[in-house]
């Protein structure tokens, strides 16, 4: 078989990335010092990503990366990331994380924002092992995408080819004239919104009304906040602090689910984007009904007897976390009735808007879903009408339509088909799962949301599973954040040799 996939071009490039990935483990590194920790997990790690990546970019001297090139790079490069991720947690030998299984599942859980952890006790991690979890998820977010966009553009790659591979769209609307630009705009916007974060919680603290908000957790949770990927360094998540804290995180959860070249054109004065982007009124009508629903459920159950301002903020802090598949917990939801976690649950698979830092199937297809069976029930009263359907007033084409509805249904029957493997493969090795525990146990990995119901619930360890499940979550966690096309694409033969 001729293999027609220049796959050292694609592993060249991720050498490339890799090789960069050495920059941010300096400031792990650079914690464990001051804090007089083991530092050669992290020299180890920088030793690993400077080797690795330079033997890879010697594969090739070609830096045009094709259509089939960017899918292959675009799965190597999350792949790829997790493996190195790993190894700090391998490496330093503490508690669960020193199992390899469990430190790569750590990891894919981390670049894939996803926020599923193994830890038992994070009493036995230093500071800069904990940092490090809240850095690859940063990086997950949005940084691996912005930056390799802008080193590909520095090398004459498409950046928009990788970022439309990335995103399965066929346009990228750029906000610059190069990609290059456009880029640094959003990294620019991405690093100055985490960093104001981190002031605002940190100024709490220093007025004494988040007491036990330090620095340290300042930095941690601004790092997966702005990610929507809902790693804490504290065992208890946000409900380690005060009301106050939970409803400003829960305003940033919100923000980065929100589109950043929407809050660009925002914050370039253009406040009138809100209004007429659909997609933008779709999101926030979505997070409303469903906070109003929950809170009207706790109101009659009486699940926080009757305190307004504890049910208010619970229920909507909840709903925005798992909508925006960040994953926080500022209480037990796995202790409210069963019709309130199964509005959750319902929560696990909207996500929020294209061209942000949250995953699931998004806001943007749902929408269009919506708005394509509507027209789709009109014609059939009115054949002989033709009625395309519209986004912020443009018609969108058909053939996204078709492909939207593919990929939802596509995540839909892999959702389905996962569920029953957890259930299958947990029975073999005589862990008992229930059916609405590995239900939420697939959408919580497979849509990077992190937490799901009982045994892996908010406050419990994904530990307690068998290797064979976490190895299978692994995949679902990796499949599910570069949304299954490019896997599937990479599984077709024709792919390779037609």
């Amino acid at each position: 078989m001729t293999i027609r996939v220049d796959w050292r071009v694609s592993c060249s490039l991720v050498g490339t990335i890799l090789k960069w990935l050495s920059v941010p483990l300096l400031i792990p590194l650079a914690l464990a010092v001051y804090d007089d920790a083991a530092a050669v997990p992290f020299l180890v790690t920088i030793g690993v990503t400077i080797v690795v990546g330079s033997l890879l970019e010697r594969l090739s001297d070609e830096r045009d990366l094709g259509h089939r090139e960017a899918f292959l790079m675009v799965a190597l490069t999350w792949l790829a990331v997790a493996l190195v991720g790993a190894i700090p947690f391998v490496v330093a030998g503490q508690g669960a994380l020193a199992h390899p299984v469990n430190a790569l599942f750590e990891s894919m859980s981390g670049i894939t924002t996803t926020g599923a952890t193994v830890i038992v006790d994070f009493s036995v991690h230093s500071r800069a092992t904990l940092l490090w979890r809240q850095l690859i998820q940063w990086l997950g977010g949005l940084g691996i995408l912005i930056l390799a966009t802008a080193i590909l553009s520095q090398l004459g790659v498409a950046g928009a080819q990788l970022m439309e591979t990335e995103t399965q769209m066929q346009n990228v609307n750029r906000l610059t004239p190069k990609i290059s630009h456009t880029a640094r705009l959003i990294w620019g916007l991405y690093v100055g919104l985490t960093v104001l974060l981190v002031v605002i919680l940190y100024l709490l603290h220093l007025l004494g009304v988040a007491p036990n908000m330090t620095l340290f957790d300042a930095v941690a949770h601004a790092l997966t906040t702005l990610s929507t990927s809902g790693f804490s360094p504290r065992p208890a998540s946000l409900g380690a602090f005060s009301p106050i804290v939970q409803w400003t995180v829960a305003g940033f959860m919100a923000l980065g689910a929100t589109s950043f070249v929407l809050i660009y054109l925002v914050l370039q004065g253009n406040v009138g984007r809100l209004a007429e982007s659909d997609e933008f009124r779709f999101y926030l009508g979505v997070l409303t009904f469903f906070s109003f629903s929950v809170i009207v459920i706790l109101l009659s159950d009486g699940t926080f007897a009757g305190d307004i301002e504890r049910t208010l903020r619970h229920g909507v802090f909840q709903v925005v976390s798992i909508t925006t598949t960040t994953g926080y917990a500022s209480t037990d939801f796995t202790l409210w009735s069963s019709s309130a976690k199964h509005l959750l649950f319902i929560c696990m698979f909207i996500g929020g808007m294209a061209g942000s830092t949250t995953c699931s199937i998004k806001a943007l297809r749902w929408l269009i879903v919506v708005k394509g069976f509507r027209r789709d029930l009109f014609v059939a009263s009115h054949p002989s009408v033709v009625r395309p359907v519209r986004l912020s007033g443009e018609v969108v084409d058909e053939q996204t339509v078709r492909d939207i509805y593919a990929y939802t249904l596509i995540s839909l029957v892999f959702f389905i088909v996962t569920t029953v493997f957890l259930v299958f493969d947990s029975a073999r090795a005589g862990f008992e799962l229930g059916e609405f525990e590995a239900m939420g146990a697939a959408a919580a990995t497979f849509f990077n949301i992190g937490p799901g119901f009982g045994v892996a619930g908010p406050f419990e360890t994904y530990a307690v599973f068998p290797e064979t499940t976490k190895v299978a979550m692994i995949v679902l966690m990796w499949v599910g954040r570069i949304e299954i096309i490019p896997v599937l694409v990479l599984l077709t033969p024709s792919y390779w040799r037609s």
